[in-house]
């Protein structure tokens, strides 16, 4: 099996594992942590992929500033007694793990076991994630929709502001 192949396997599963991790928290700091490993698997993924680009994007906004962002927030809500949320042993979180174990492993054999015919990556693909070739396509054939969205979070962020303002104000 070649390297590539073995590291998207890796990945994946990692990228399981910590998706489980992030929803079967109960305190909500240690899930977002989880949910920063997640995101940093999900660039492993795109590396694996040739997708350069979009490795290192996942890893700056959304590993890093979307994820502050998040931490800032749950600690701004003030969670009350923290006792509440200290895991407990629950035994059915151990049941549900160990069934959610055997699923991903039937899944490896089947997949490991059964020819797909894929074989190897598109020659184009190291071409394609690249950051000048998504600029040249970005700023080429989507240049009204990627306008377009900019001006909607413009007014969503003016939106915001006038709220505030006048919940400030009233």
């Amino acid at each position: 099996m070649a390297l590539q192949v073995l590291l998207f396997l890796l990945f994946g599963a990692g990228a399981i594992g910590t998706a489980l991790a992030v929803i079967s928290r109960r305190n909500p700091v240690a899930s977002a942590l989880w949910m920063v490993a997640y995101f940093l698997t999900l660039a492993g993924i795109y590396l694996t992929l040739q997708a350069q680009f979009i490795a290192v994007i996942q890893v700056l906004i959304y590993a890093g500033a979307i994820m502050v962002l998040m931490v800032f927030v749950i600690m701004l809500l003030n969670l009350g007694n923290p006792e509440q949320l200290r895991e407990r042993f629950n035994p059915r979180v151990v049941l549900a793990t160990a069934l959610g174990a055997l699923l991903v492993l039937q899944l490896l054999v089947y997949f490991v076991s059964r020819p797909t015919g894929f074989r190897q990556l598109s020659p184009e693909a190291a071409r394609l994630g690249t950051t000048e070739a998504i600029g040249s396509v970005l700023f080429t054939d989507y240049l009204f929709p990627f306008e377009a969205v900019s001006l909607l979070l413009l007014s969503a962020v003016v939106g915001a502001v006038i709220l505030a303002k006048r919940k400030l104000e009233g």
